[in-house]
C-alpha cells in the first residue's frame, strides 16, 4: 500500500480530531492527569511531544539519547556525554517509590572508552549496547545477561554481526535483533538461534537509521531526512510490515513529534504507552529527551491499513 496525499491528510486531520476531543471531554474542574511513579513522577504527555524529566534526565548542557526502560519499568537507561565527548551509559532504578540518582553504568567495566546506546532486552534478562574506543572505527555490540543478583560481565556479542562498525541495537519480542550498520548507514537485523546470532540480513525499508523494532515486529521506527532528502533535518519515522513480509515506505509521524529541529533514536517502552526520541533544540547543537503519547502510532496505522486491519 502507498502512502499518498490524501493518506497524509487523514491522518492530520485524526491526529486534531483526537487532541480537540480530548479537550472537550475534560471538564473544566477536571483533576489534572495523575502523575506516574515509572517516569521519574512526571504527568505523562498528550499526542505532542513534551521534554521528559527536565533537571533530572534531561539536562541542560548534557547530550541525551538512546531511552530504554526495563519490562518491569523500574530501570532507566539513556545515553550522554558532557565536555569531554566522552559517551556514557546513564543509569537509574526505582526503589519503593524513588528512583535513585542518574549515575554512570560503567558497562564494560573501563574495558572500553565509550559506552552507549543500552537497551534491555523484552524478557528482562538481557541488556545489549555499543562500545568502542575509537569513533567510526571499532564500535561493536556488547551483551550482558541479567544475574540473580544483578548484572553480569559484559562481553562483546560473539556473532557476524560485530564483523562490521554497528551501534543501536534492540531486540524484538522472539530475540530478533535489529541494529545499524555505521559503515553502511543501513538497517539489518539477524535472527534470534537460541540465544546466538549467526546471521545477519539487509532489512528492507527504503531508507532509515537508528531504527527500534516494536515487540511483535509489525513495525519499526526509524530517524530519517525528510522524505529523505539529505538537505533537511531528521525526523522519526515508521515503517508498517505488510502482510506479504515487506515494508512500507517511511511514514513521517508528523509536527506533533517532528519539528523543525532534528528528532533521532526513537523507541517505545514496554508498556507500550509511550514514545521516546532525542531532539537537538539546545544551545551548541545538544539534544534532550522527549516523550509522547504512543497512540500517533495507532492513528497513523489506523489511517495506513484501513479496514484491512
Amino acid at each position: 500500500m502507498k502512502i499518498n496525499n490524501f493518506l497524509l491528510s487523514t491522518f492530520a486531520l485524526a491526529l486534531l480530531m483526537t487532541a480537540c476531543n480530548s479537550k472537550k471531554q475534560q471538564p473544566k474542574d477536571a483533576e489534572p492527569p495523575a502523575k506516574e511513579v515509572s517516569y521519574f513522577g512526571q504527568t505523562p504527555p498528550g499526542i505532542t511531544a513534551e521534554l521528559f524529566a527536565p533537571g533530572t534526565v534531561s539536562v541542560n548542557g548534557r547530550y541525551e539519547y538512546g531511552v530504554s526502560f526495563s519490562p518491569n519499568m523500574d530501570e532507566l537507561y539513556f545515553s550522554g556525554n558532557r565536555d569531554n565527548g566522552i559517551q556514557y551509559v546513564f543509569a537509574s532504578k526505582l526503589e519503593g517509590n524513588q528512583w535513585t540518582p542518574i549515575k554512570k553504568a560503567n558497562l564494560t567495566k573501563g574495558n572500553k572508552k565509550n559506552e552507549f546506546e543500552a537497551f534491555v532486552d523484552p524478557n528482562g534478562d538481557k541488556l545489549f549496547f555499543a562500545a568502542y574506543d575509537s569513533i567510526f572505527s571499532d564500535e561493536k555490540i556488547w551483551r550482558i545477561d541479567r544475574l540473580k543478583n544483578g548484572w553480569g560481565e559484559a562481553k562483546v556479542l560473539d556473532s557476524p554481526i560485530n564483523d562490521d562498525i554497528v551501534f543501536y541495537p534492540n531486540t524484538a519480542a522472539n530475540g530478533d535483533m535489529y541494529y545499524t550498520s555505521i559503515s553502511k548507514w543501513k538497517m539489518f537485523y539477524a535472527p534470534n538461534k537460541n540465544g546466538s546470532y549467526p546471521e545477519a540480513h539487509e532489512l528492507d525499508i527504503a531508507y532509515g537509521a537508528h531504527g527500534f523494532i516494536s515487540p511483535s515486529q509489525d513495525f519499526i521506527l526509524v530517524d530519517a531526512q525528510k522524505d529523505n532528502d539529505k538537505t533537511k533535518d531528521r525526523d522519526i519515522h515508521i515503517c508498517f510490515r505488510e502482510k506479504d513480509g515487506t515494508w512500507s515506505q517511511p511514514i513521517n509521524l508528523g509536527p506533533s513529534v517532528n519539528s523543525d529541529f532534528t528528532e533521532t533514536c526513537p523507541s517505545i517502552t514496554p508498556d507500550g504507552k509511550y514514545l521516546f526520541f532525542s531532539r537537538y533544540n539546545e544551545e551548541n547543537g545538544m539534544s534532550n529527551i522527549y516523550w509522547a503519547d504512543a497512540t500517533v502510532i495507532k492513528t497513523l496505522k489506523a489511517a495506513y491499513f484501513g479496514s484491512d486491519r
